[in-house]
């Protein structure tokens, strides 16, 4: 089965390149299958990582940033693959 977890972040206004950065940075032992980082409006950053795991798999995730850079907590979701076209 393969699982996506999906991490977004969004920073304090204007800090969104210094977000992206810091989630470019940061290293998932053991590596996920991909990792794909994308960026949206109002300084949001996207981290997706898919696994060959089950949806309750025990995975890396990316850590919460710092307050001074983030203006919420991050929001988390879980998707199981059902598959592609």
């Amino acid at each position: 089965m393969t699982v996506a977890l999906m991490w977004e972040a969004r920073a304090v206004d204007g800090r969104g390149d210094e977000l992206l950065a810091w989630a470019r940075e940061q290293q998932l032992a053991p590596a996920p299958l991909r990792r794909e980082t994308l960026r949206a409006p109002q300084d949001r950053v996207l981290v997706i990582t898919w696994w060959d795991a089950g949806l309750d798999a025990e995975l890396p995730e990316l850590p919460e940033p710092d307050a001074e850079l983030a203006s919420r907590a991050v929001h988390r979701w879980r998707f199981e693959s059902v598959g592609s076209e």
